[in-house]
């Protein structure tokens, strides 16, 4: 077989895949302090309007469509439209009317308040 057969072979095969987004974890760092706990999620070149944040019944369910702006045929192609999803067990401790979120440079910030009740107090020792 010719080197033109098997390119020729080769484009076919992947001209009929279909063109589903992968869906993939982003990558976390936690961290719990007497207040809140905050989660920072890698989720580059996603647009703020394309991630949403679901907290219910214990659950936090992050989730964000990369979508890129292709122009031309693509020759290589690593780096494509990707939705990212990633979903956690919270305490109900969580005070989820307080919660906010804010990105910056690809990475989500989530800021999960705890409730007064679940923070820390000092006890006070009154003398008998």
């Amino acid at each position: 077989m010719s080197e033109n057969k098997k390119i020729a072979t080769r484009s076919e095969t992947l001209a009929e895949r279909s063109r589903e987004i992968p869906v993939i974890s982003p990558m976390v760092d936690i961290y719990e302090n007497d207040d809140e706990i905050l989660l920072h999620a890698d989720m580059p070149g996603v647009a703020k309007e394309d991630i949403s944040v679901n907290v219910d019944n214990g659950k936090l369910l992050i989730s964000g469509v990369r979508s890129l702006k292709i122009s031309g045929a693509a020759n290589w192609e690593e780096f494509g439209d990707v939705e990212y999803r990633r979903t956690f067990s919270v305490p109900q401790s969580i005070d989820v009317a307080k919660v906010n979120a804010e990105l910056k440079d690809g990475v989500l910030k989530l800021h999960l308040p705890k409730s007064e009740a679940a923070k820390p107090r000092m006890v006070e020792i009154k003398a008998a």
